[in-house]
């Protein structure tokens, strides 16, 4: 097993427990203490497990260990979202051989693609259906289906993006500011998205509003990795003392 595949697996079993033993993880993942130890140590730096004596606990309050249902998010902000997702079709170039992820706004862009000879990979099957449906070349990413989501992750579909070279991609993200960059709920996911970024010549997290001044536990870029595009973007100092934004009108 993988360490980010092990890592995800012992987040999720802390969340469902409550509280654990490093004993208790040696046991149920068959690692020796210092393996855990480490991804402990890991998981706490992401804000994914709490550490404490002898084990670690999950995070309570406010965290956001888990995405919400593309089906829920997908009506909020919902003209925001389509006029970012106008911008992000035009950018798709007849020969552009293109990532697109998961999300609500990445979802309303391949709904809006028009008919093209650009090939188009993707994670998220909402994505590769509304592509497929506007007769677009489509990779499907193989991988572990996530339910709530509905995109592929895991580690042969990090090992497929990593053999691949992106002209053009477009991300989604949960929050992002220019201390933390761009950030998700779930690790596994946000290692499929890490690799894609990785990979891809010219990066554009489309983002509404509403999704600066948050951070997610999980980071998969920074700030300055990719373009923002965006409705509107903070008037604060620290966001523009950078340039790589875009600005929509509804």
């Amino acid at each position: 097993m993988l360490a980010e595949e092990r890592q995800a697996r012992i987040a999720e079993y802390v969340q469902r427990k409550g509280s654990v033993s490093t004993m208790e993880l040696m046991s149920a993942f068959d690692a020796s203490e210092s393996t855990i130890r480490r991804d402990l140590s890991v998981l706490s730096r992401r804000r994914l497990v709490a550490r404490v004596h002898g084990g670690a606990t999950k995070i309570r309050a406010n965290s956001q260990l888990h995405d919400e249902a593309s089906a829920s998010r997908s009506r909020l902000n919902a003209s925001a979202k389509e006029a970012i997702a106008r911008v992000a079709v035009g950018l798709v170039e007849p020969d552009d051989f293109v990532y697109i992820d998961g999300g609500t706004t990445t979802i309303t862009m391949a709904e809006m693609m028009g008919q093209t000879s650009a090939t188009f990979v993707t994670d998220s099957l909402p994505v590769a259906q509304r592509l497929l449906g506007r007769g677009c070349h489509v990779i499907l990413l193989g991988g572990t289906l996530k339910p709530l989501t509905e995109v592929v992750v895991g580690a042969a579909t990090v090992e497929a993006i990593s053999r691949m070279h992106f002209t053009v991609g477009f991300f989604g993200a949960n929050g992002v500011t220019p201390e933390a960059g761009f950030t998700t709920p779930e690790l596994e996911e946000a290692t499929v998205k890490e690799a894609a970024l990785r990979q891809t010549q010219h990066a554009y997290v489309l983002c509404d509003s509403s999704k600066f001044d948050r951070v997610s536990p999980v980071g998969f870029g920074a700030f300055e990795d990719a373009t923002i595009i965006t409705d509107a973007m903070p008037c604060d100092p620290e966001y523009r003392q950078y340039d790589n934004f875009v600005e929509v009108k509804g």
